[in-house]
């Protein structure tokens, strides 16, 4: 069976690499199982504990210079490293678990009523022109004069907006409307 070997290992074959190299991958050799153990024990997935150390020994490489000269324990640095992005990526989880929580609708609320649908139907076959002002109207509460503004129609336009979606709006429902049950007994 052939030894794990480090992304940043040279090849057998290769050219020998700078002592600085051979010094990162006997670090990261050594310490990379029992590193992903450890941080598999706090984060309790074994995949997440393995990105986070992998995360922590690419900022390793990127510092390593500085971090042979300067750090005691490039074990700890690294160790450290990891442990920080496990619990930052911990708490953006719970960020948005409760963003979600927060944000979702309540399973309770009902949907829309048979009647509310129809409508909805109704408008959507009105001209837009008429739609807006039917909606801005009657649901809105707002005045002809508001809405006149609000589209930059005249008040008249408006009302000739408003005429014409109601007749229309007349038809369509009349259409959509069940028959009433004392109807149907009148039919037959």
């Amino acid at each position: 069976m052939r030894q794990q070997v480090s992304p940043f290992v040279a090849e057998p074959d290769g050219p020998a690499p700078p002592a600085g190299e051979r010094a990162f991958d006997a670090l990261y050799l050594g310490s990379l199982n029992r590193l992903v153990s450890q941080l598999y024990l706090v984060t309790g997935d074994l995949e997440e504990a393995r990105d986070c150390v992998q995360e922590a020994f690419s900022r390793a490489w990127l510092r390593w210079d500085r971090l042979q000269r300067e750090a005691d324990d490039p074990v700890a640095w690294v160790h450290r490293v990891a442990y920080r992005i496990a619990v930052s990526r911990w708490r953006r989880a719970q960020a948005g678990r409760r963003a979600l929580h927060r944000m979702a609708v309540p399973p309770d609320q009902p949907g829309p009523t048979p009647d509310a649908v129809t409508v909805a139907t109704a408008l959507a076959r009105l001209p837009h022109g008429q739609r807006a002002v039917v909606v801005l109207h009657y649901y809105e509460g707002l005045l002809v004069t508001e809405i006149a503004r609000l589209l930059d129609l005249t008040p008249s336009g408006v009302k000739t907006r408003l005429l014409r979606a109601r007749r229309t709006l007349g038809l369509l429902l009349a259409d959509e409307r069940p028959a009433h049950p004392d109807e149907e007994a009148h039919r037959a």
